[in-house]
């Protein structure tokens, strides 16, 4: 039988995410610090690595190629399987449940009092265990995407945390599920004045006198459609693009070969490096995009990726905490209407920070004491 800590116990979580990127992992790294800050003693688990015979190596490669080299393939997959439906689907996941055993001895042998899940998989993984009665504590998920798709959700988790009242309103049509609008979740470092965006300033200054430094990100994998072209169309209009490449070092060097364009790979000083930027083109609404949102940074839409990239991009842009760019002339106007002191920018950025509502990680362990049944 699973326990429950009494009050100021020290805590045990464990937070499942999984290697897609790196978004998935920034935010499980972010809650489990905060874990440890109050105390507590957060443990990190990749749920690809619950599944057997390298079944999660698998999908991570599946799903890396197809985004960058076939993202029509992944549109429609994500068409088929992940975007929602009216029509019912069995509860979980095949894949999922093979992690089923691995999952369940796990929070056994650490004595876990919750689960947390950032990734749709766990999500599947936990809400199929609790169900069943083979999960004996409480498992809350984390719903990373501003739109929502249906594998986040399973009717067998006990709560649910979104990043919007719009998404937390579209879990609640689809499962009959506790569930709060937290907000997203960032590093502190976003949410406060970065000193090191003065090095950056100067550094940016140097490379490109009088050009405004506009973000491109392509996420950890530079997956990102037409960064070349997007890159010119920017150093033709003044601006300074400063691409952002993960570790896609292949990306990082034909970029690099443009005159006028600064091609970076993983960057760990974000917060200075968004402090001194104009503005980001993101292409995923992702964790970058968040991130940009907390630090000030304007957001415009441009290119998205297929699938979930695509609709949560234009889901950012209904809720008006950024811009959405068609085409290359339209993504010119939407940087311009960006000047700063200019209320265009005030507006968008002030949005964008008004959704940092609540601490996810503390609605999440509330369920550690709670009288949900074990």
């Amino acid at each position: 039988m699973g326990h429950r800590p009494s009050a100021g116990a020290r805590r045990r979580t464990l937070i499942l995410t999984a290697s897609m990127g790196a978004g998935h992992d920034t935010v499980a790294g972010e809650l489990a610090r905060r874990e440890r800050a109050a105390g507590h003693e957060p443990h990190v688990v990749d749920v690809l690595r619950l599944l057997p015979c390298g079944l999660g190596g698998g999908l991570r490669h599946s799903y890396r190629a197809s985004v960058r080299h076939f993202p029509w393939a992944y549109a429609g997959l994500y068409r088929a399987f992940l975007r929602g439906s009216g029509s019912r689907r069995p509860s979980g996941v095949p894949l999922a449940r093979l992690a089923g055993d691995r999952l369940t001895e796990l929070a056994d042998r650490l004595g876990a009092d919750v689960v947390v899940s950032v990734f749709h998989l766990a999500a599947q993984l936990t809400g199929h265990l609790r169900a069943g009665g083979e999960l004996r504590v409480p498992s809350a998920v984390f719903v990373l995407d501003f739109a929502v798709h249906r594998q986040w959700l399973h009717p067998g988790n006990d709560r649910y945390l979104c990043l919007t009242e719009q998404a937390a309103a579209e879990v609640r049509r689809g499962v009959p599920v506790p569930v709060r609008t937290t907000g997203p979740v960032v590093a502190p470092g976003f949410l406060t004045e970065e000193p090191g965006a003065g090095p950056w300033r100067e550094l940016l200054g140097r490379r490109a006198p009088g050009r405004p430094p506009v973000l491109l990100s392509a996420g950890a994998w530079g997956a990102a459609a037409g960064a070349a072209v997007t890159a010119r169309l920017l150093t033709g209009a003044g601006y300074l693009p400063v691409v952002l490449c993960g570790r896609n070092e292949r990306l990082r060097d034909r970029l690099s070969r443009i005159p006028g364009v600064l091609a970076l790979g993983w960057v760990a000083g974000m917060p200075g490096l968004m402090g001194a930027s104009y503005a980001l083109v993101d292409n995923a609404a992702g964790q970058t995009a968040v991130q940009a949102l907390a630090r000030g940074l304007p957001v415009v839409g441009y290119r998205p990726l297929p699938g979930h990239g695509a609709e949560g991009v234009r889901r950012m842009a209904d809720l008006g905490v950024s811009a959405l760019a068609a085409d290359g002339p339209g993504l010119l106007t939407a940087l311009g209407r960006l000047a700063a002191g200019g209320p265009g920018r005030a507006e968008q950025t002030a949005r964008g920070r008004g959704l940092f509502t609540e601490d996810a990680m503390a609605c999440a362990a509330e369920l550690a004491g709670s009288g949900v049944p074990l």
